[in-house]
């Protein structure tokens, strides 16, 4: 369906505002979400620290957004899941856990990307490479 098109459908300004309105209650209610802004706003202050290239620029960019977009996908998840599953159920915590699996399993892999585009650009930069 085309945005704009229903009287009911919101309009692309009105989606874009709820996609902030989300991203806004993200932050106020989820640890983690927290915890991945954080650890972004340290990389990207250790990249300004080491002058990184632009290549290593878009990677660590990249990494960050991939990660917070992984978050917020895994909350919303178990939003749904907690929604359609008041009680517990070995289902639902299976796909909380599973979700919440994919996000540590990229994290660990943008881990090891930080650590060969920062070891990188520190050899670079002692002359070493």
């Amino acid at each position: 369906m085309i945005p704009g098109k229903k009287k009911d459908h919101p309009t692309f300004r009105r989606s874009f505002l709820f996609a902030m309105q989300g991203f806004r209650m993200a932050l106020r209610t989820e640890r983690n979400i927290k915890v991945m802004i954080v650890g972004g706003i340290l990389a990207l202050v250790a990249g300004i620290l080491i002058q990184l290239d632009l290549i290593s620029w878009a990677i660590v960019l990249l990494c960050c957004g991939v990660v917070i977009a992984a978050e917020l996908l895994n909350t919303a998840i178990e939003t749904v899941v907690d929604l359609v599953s008041p009680e517990y159920h070995p289902l639902a915590g299976r796909a909380k856990d599973i979700a919440a699996g994919a996000v540590y399993s990229l994290c660990v892999i943008v881990a090891l990307v930080g650590l060969i585009v920062f070891a990188r650009a520190i050899l670079i930069r002692l002359g070493m490479m």
